[in-house]
């Protein structure tokens, strides 16, 4: 149950700047490895969610290009959010800062080479 829950997060967090997505999906790889190998092993060849998890299970870290990509989606989609919704100017300054401890977080990660090592 909790798997799914995770895996919910992680999707949304793929959409919204303010939820991360790579710790939810590690939970949930987490969870279904214990609960449900067969699910563990679907989610691990996920097209689009394989690639990140297996990266981070077997050398801890995410490549150069999945940063960029995070990191590309946080500050475009932030962008778009205060664009389109004119929020207050506090508003405006709150999801700037989640924004930036998102931005911290993803720059934090460990790295990985497009050989695979650290």
């Amino acid at each position: 149950m909790l798997s799914g829950v995770f895996v919910v997060l992680g999707a949304a967090g793929a959409i919204l700047p303010v939820l991360p997505t790579t710790p939810f999906l590690l939970l949930a790889s987490f969870f279904l490895a214990r609960s449900s190998p067969r699910l563990n092993a679907a989610l691990l060849r996920s097209r689009f969610l394989g690639p990140i998890l297996r990266d981070w299970q077997e050398h801890h870290g995410i490549r150069l290009n999945v940063r960029l990509q995070a990191l590309v989606t946080v500050v475009v989609v932030l962008s778009l959010t205060i664009w389109f919704a004119s929020p207050s100017t506090l508003a405006s300054m709150a999801i700037t800062g989640l924004g930036l401890i998102g931005i911290t977080v993803i720059l934090r990660l460990p790295g990985i080479e497009a050989s695979g090592r650290k």
